[in-house]
């Protein structure tokens, strides 16, 4: 009889950590939701649907590259910048 007492005491503290882990879990994915929720409004004001975004990332990267290249060719070679040059 001790043993069965011993093995559901047991199993109440294992029911009770599982309900904990439960609500902190639920809890954890509202706040995600709301995040999410926050993130798709505000990539929605800057007019680029959700479903574009990894495009428009794409297209903005490409962009940056094509915009730091033609920087860089509007630049003096280092020689000339560190004074190097005869």
């Amino acid at each position: 009889m001790e043993g069965y007492k011993a093995e559901i005491d047991k199993l109440k503290k294992r029911l009770n950590t599982a309900k904990n882990l439960k609500v902190k879990a639920e809890t954890r994915m509202e706040e995600l939701k709301k995040q999410q929720k926050e993130l798709l409004e505000e990539i929605k004001e800057y007019d680029i649907e959700p479903e574009n975004l990894e495009g428009e990332i794409k297209k903005l990267e490409e962009e940056l590259e094509s915009l730091l290249n033609e920087a860089d060719k509007l630049l003096p070679e280092d020689d000339i910048l560190q004074g190097k040059v005869s």
